[in-house]
C-alpha cells in the first residue's frame, strides 16, 4: 500500500509539474477562445469610426442622461450610432430607452443583436440580458471584464459613425477595461458645478492622463434651473466650477447644461428628451455641446 501511495504521489507531482492532459486542453481551449474574442473585437472596432467614452468621478451627476441624449442627438443628425451601457451594477440606459425585452441572438452569426431604437440608433445594456430587472448583479472584476469585451466583440454593431460608451462612475474595472479594449476611445468627463463633484472629476482627469486616453473635454451638467413660475434662475449646485476646472487642467470646456425637469420625465418615459422636438434652454445648450464635440472629430 505504501509503495502504491508513493507511486500515485509521484504521478500527481509529475502531472502538476508538467500539466496533465485535461488541464493542458483546458488551457489551450481558453487561449483559443481569447484569441477568437480578440479577433472579433478587432473586426468590430474596425467598422466603428469614432468612439466616445462618457465617464465621471462620482454618481448622480447625470452621466447616463448625457450618454443617452448624446447618442439620440447624433442619431437624429443622421449619424449611425451605437450606445453601449457597461454600468454593470447600476444600468439605467435600458429604462431610458424603454427596453423591456431581452436582446436576441442572430441565428446566422450567433452574435447578440442590439436593440434597434430607430433607423440610426442601436443600444445594448446589461439590464437587457437579465430576466429579473431588479436582480442585483454581483460580479467580481473578471466577470465584468468579460461582459464588456463581449459587448464589443460579440454584438452585431455593424458599420457605425459613433459608438457612445456609458460606464459607471469612478476609475475601477469597467473604465479600465473600456480603455484597454477600445484604445482609441476619446473621453467626455461629466460633472456638476459643486466642489464635491469637481474633486472627483479631477481624479477622472488623472485617470485619463494615466491611461493616455485623449479627452474631448469637460461637460458641466445641472448648471442651473429656471423656475417655471417666476422665471428666476437658481444655481442649484453653484455655477462655473466645470469651466474653471477644465481651464485649470488644460482641457476643452464643452459647455454647461441646465437642469430641466423634462429630462427626468422623458427618461422615466423611455424617450430621451433630445429624440423629439423640445425647444428650450436644455435643448439649445445640449445642441451647442454636441457641436463642440463634432468639431473635434470632424475638424
Amino acid at each position: 500500500m505504501i509503495h502504491k501511495d508513493v507511486d500515485q504521489a509521484k504521478k500527481a507531482s509529475s502531472c502538476s509539474q508538467q500539466s496533465c492532459p485535461s488541464q493542458q486542453q483546458a488551457q489551450n481551449d481558453a487561449a483559443k477562445q481569447q484569441m477568437e474574442m480578440e479577433a472579433m473585437i478587432k473586426s468590430n472596432l474596425a467598422k466603428i469610426k469614432n468612439k466616445i467614452f462618457v465617464l465621471s468621478g462620482k454618481g448622480g451627476v447625470g452621466k447616463s442622461s448625457v450618454s443617452a441624449n448624446l447618442a439620440a442627438t447624433l442619431a437624429k443628425k443622421g449619424y449611425k450610432t451605437g450606445l453601449m451601457d457597461v454600468d454593470v451594477h447600476g444600468p439605467s440606459i435600458a429604462q431610458m430607452f424603454d427596453m423591456k425585452d431581452l436582446l436576441d441572438i442572430s441565428p446566422d452569426t450567433k452574435l447578440l443583436l442590439p436593440k434597434q431604437i430607430n433607423e440610426n440608433l442601436k443600444v445594448v445594456s446589461v439590464q437587457a440580458l437579465m430576466q429579473d430587472k431588479d436582480q442585483a448583479v454581483i460580479w467580481r472584476g473578471p466577470a465584468k471584464t468579460g461582459i464588456i469585451k463581449q459587448f464589443v466583440g460579440s454584438v452585431a454593431w455593424g458599420e457605425l459613425d459613433y459608438l457612445v460608451i456609458d460606464a459607471p462612475p469612478g476609475t475601477g474595472d469597467e473604465p479600465l477595461t473600456v480603455v484597454q479594449t477600445i484604445p482609441d476611445a476619446r473621453g467626455i468627463i461629466v460633472t456638476t458645478p459643486q466642489e464635491v463633484a469637481l474633486a472627483d472629476i479631477r481624479k477622472s482627469i488623472s485617470f485619463c492622463k494615466t491611461v493616455k486616453m485623449e479627452t474631448l473635454g469637460v461637460l458641466e451638467n445641472m448648471a442651473g434651473f429656471t423656475c417655471p413660475h417666476c422665471n428666476k434662475h437658481i444655481d442649484l449646485f453653484k455655477s462655473g466650477g466645470g469651466e474653471k476646472t477644465a481651464k485649470a487642467q488644460g482641457l476643452n470646456f464643452l459647455g454647461s447644461i441646465p437642469f430641466d425637469t423634462r429630462v427626468v420625465e422623458s427618461g422615466d418615459e423611455g424617450v430621451p428628451v433630445m429624440m423629439y422636438e423640445a425647444p428650450g434652454p436644455f435643448k439649445d445648450a445640449f445642441e451647442k455641446v454636441v457641436e463642440n464635440i463634432l468639431k473635434q472629430f470632424e475638424g
